[in-house]
């Protein structure tokens, strides 16, 4: 059994060098009386040059070295040398970053390297240089190589659908952000706090949008709305702008305005904020809620049928957003609404009635067919008899303005038991807008 021993590298190995041999050479030589032939003997040429360091310039790309680990030669064919380029980021931090392509002529193989991936990128332990001696002038000049790397180059074969690998790679980027996004939102299922998860509920509830093949726009559905002349030429042109959509020919209250033109079908799954408190046992706090809407939330426990319970809920919610939306544009009112979230859905139709998108406040116009509709609401909400003292501390406006409302909705007002209580007769009869006498 043959027996090894450690071995430095560095050391001296124990087997003939070219060194001994050449000593053993020159001692048979010296013994056997024999000059060492001519052509065996080393020369030596001594060269005296003048060492110039060139510093980096940052207008100039230095001196790139690179080598193929494939073993291509491009001096193989002098007739057609490939062509080189040289890529610089154009980032100011990233200018040191270059990129080296190699073309031949007779191939549709390219070879690449950079000096900031793959191999350039482990860790430098020294810095390269490249010198070049002048013998004619004996200076020796040494130059920086760029970015102190060198660049390996590496074969790849070019193709026509370079393009669609490219698109095809950035759909994935965009594909595995959607299933991070996803994959977070089950985790925070499974392991969350009940805090997160019931954050993460009411961000989707707020961020979610309305189905484009079962519902339509905004604008389509209002033209659906039929526009009755009769009230209009019955009415002053402001109030009749400032209505919302009615039925003149309405044997009940319910039917004179319907609910199903102002909350629109696709809204009514963006207005269970209320009802899923309610269904969780949850405690709704009043602080959150405006004043009529807190005053009546101890109505929904008596409710048993589940479609009106739900419904009402949904008025509430309803009549809660739009009375922030109006307090967003008020500059009094707005520090006590700027953080509350209206769904994307909903707040995009309150800035197509209510609103313009170029101004910050909302006209009189606007204003008062907002108030119309937070009445109409209210009046669905307490059945068509409500007290409108509530209602009236929530839009900050005076008692006398507001029953002024309610009459241009064709409301009548009654005195029961000491309250003065709105209701709404049918078929509705708007005021007839009395004409000044002209004087003679």
């Amino acid at each position: 059994m043959e027996a090894y021993t450690e071995h430095d590298p560095l050391s001296p190995s124990k087997s003939t060098s070219k060194k001994t041999k050449k000593r053993k050479r020159e001692k048979q030589h010296k013994e056997a009386g024999v000059e060492e032939p001519a052509e065996l003997q080393e020369t030596v040429e001594t060269v005296k040059a003048k060492v110039q360091v060139i510093p980096d310039d940052p207008n100039k790309i230095a001196p790139i070295v690179s080598y193929f680990s494939s073993g291509y030669d491009p001096c193989k064919n002098r007739n057609s040398p490939p062509s080189v380029k040289v890529f610089r980021n154009k980032s100011e931090r990233k200018a040191n970053r270059l990129q080296v392509v190699v073309k031949p002529s007779d191939s549709n193989v390219e070879f690449a390297g950079t000096n900031y991936a793959g191999e350039a990128a482990a860790a430098q332990l020294c810095r390269y240089s490249l010198g070049v001696l002048d013998k004619e002038t004996q200076t020796l000049k040494i130059i920086p190589i760029a970015a102190n790397k060198i660049f390996r180059l590496e074969p790849k074969v070019r193709t026509s659908d370079c393009s669609d690998k490219k698109a095809s790679s950035s759909a994935k980027s965009e594909l595995s952000r959607a299933d991070k996004e996803e994959k977070m939102n089950e985790l925070t299922s499974l392991y969350g706090s009940k805090k997160s998860i019931k954050r993460d509920k009411i961000r989707k509830e707020l961020n979610k949008e309305v189905d484009p093949a079962s519902q339509k726009t905004l604008e389509e559905r209002m033209k659906e709305v039929s526009i009755d002349k009769v009230a209009l030429e019955s009415t002053s042109a402001h109030v009749a702008r400032n209505i919302p959509p009615h039925d003149l020919s309405a044997a009940t209250p319910q039917e004179a305005y319907p609910l199903d033109k102002i909350i629109l079908r696709g809204e009514w799954e963006f207005l269970e904020d209320i009802y899923k408190l309610l269904q969780e046992g949850a405690e709704v706090s009043t602080d959150t809620y405006p004043t009529f809407v807190s005053n009546r939330l101890h109505k929904l426990q008596d409710i048993q049928d589940e479609v009106e319970q739900k419904t009402l809920c949904s008025v509430f919610s309803f009549i809660n957003h739009l009375i922030k939306f109006n307090d967003q544009f008020s500059m009094d009112r707005f520090s006590s609404a700027k953080h509350h979230k209206i769904p994307p859905i909903l707040r995009r139709k309150f800035t197509t009635l209510f609103a313009d998108s170029e101004s910050k406040r909302l006209t009189a116009d606007q204003i008062n067919l907002l108030t119309s509709y937070v009445l109409v609401l209210t009046l669905h909400a307490d059945g068509f008899r409500t007290d409108p003292s509530d209602i009236a501390k929530d839009l900050r406006t005076s008692p006398v303005d507001l029953r002024r409302h309610f009459e241009n909705l064709g409301c009548k007002f009654s005195r029961e038991k000491g309250t003065l209580l709105a209701t709404l007769p049918v078929p509705i009869q708007f005021p007839i807008a009395e004409k000044r006498r002209r004087r003679r």
